[in-house]
């Protein structure tokens, strides 16, 4: 199986990764950290969780790096003289003994073989470096997924989805523990988290939807049909999902990495 990269939009993703920014943070505040370490910042997005973290190490430096150019071009506005950002895959990183720190925050459930980005990232670190990865497991998008199926069944979509890859990896927190166990590192620890969320109006869910969530479906279906697609999606969401205050629920499962070499 083979990763396709997806373009986003990184404007529009600054504007609705609201939570995406609140893992980050509750992240980046464990860290104790010297100020002269090198760090690098796996699918950074729009940048803005990378320049906090450069803000940490005014001694060392930081690289972030997305294979989507929308989001590179974004997160340029961010640099510094100590934080850049590269348009690279995660799958095709290749550095050696080079980071201290290895951090991901909401993007690898976008990368499906964790065995090689796990290997590439033991390899990358200096010894005793650390990876600090959260990203989306089973029972992630639990209304989401539902939608999007059951629309892509459509008479009028079916077809455009004849040969399409579910685009995410989101496994069990066991089968997790047990690929990194299965790795070099001397040091790990992985646990689960609840982050379940009331998006607070209807239009912060759409933008949801529509950055990053529906942008692996979407471009398939052609474009005559694609308003239509969208709404259909949106409109089951909303019916599914609006709370009698407005708010609209949608269940988030996070997976949190520990692994040092």
């Amino acid at each position: 199986m083979t990763n396709t990269v997806f373009e986003f939009d990184g404007n529009k993703y600054k504007q609705a990764s609201t939570h995406q920014k609140e893992w980050g943070n509750k992240i980046i505040a464990e860290f104790k950290l010297t100020g002269d370490e090198r760090i690098l910042d796996l699918g950074c997005g729009d940048g803005i969780l990378t320049r906090q973290l450069s803000q940490l190490v005014p001694k060392g430096f930081v690289l972030g790096i997305d294979s989507s150019k929308g989001m590179i071009e974004t997160a340029k506005e961010q640099e510094s003289s100590n934080v850049s950002f590269k348009l690279l895959s995660i799958n095709d990183i290749s550095f050696s003994n080079e980071f201290d720190l290895i951090y991901s925050n909401a993007t690898l459930h976008w990368i499906i073989d964790h065995k090689n980005l796990l290997n590439r990232t033991y390899k990358a670190l200096k010894k005793q470096g650390i990876i600090r990865f959260n990203f989306a497991g089973d029972g992630n998008c639990s209304t989401f997924f539902k939608v999007v199926k059951e629309v892509m069944e459509h008479t009028e979509y079916k077809y455009f989805f004849k040969a399409f890859e579910w685009p995410w990896y989101m496994p069990t927190l066991m089968d997790y523990k047990q690929l990194v166990d299965s790795c070099d590192f001397i040091e790990t620890k992985v646990w689960g988290e609840n982050a379940d969320r009331y998006f607070q109006t209807k239009d912060e869910m759409i933008k949801w939807i529509d950055q990053p969530s529906i942008v692996p479906f979407i471009k398939l279906v052609d474009e005559s049909k694609r308003l239509q697609f969208r709404e259909e999606i949106i409109n089951e969401m909303l019916k599914l999902s609006e709370q009698i205050d407005g708010r609209c629920f949608e269940t988030f499962r996070r997976i949190n990495v520990y692994a040092k070499k």
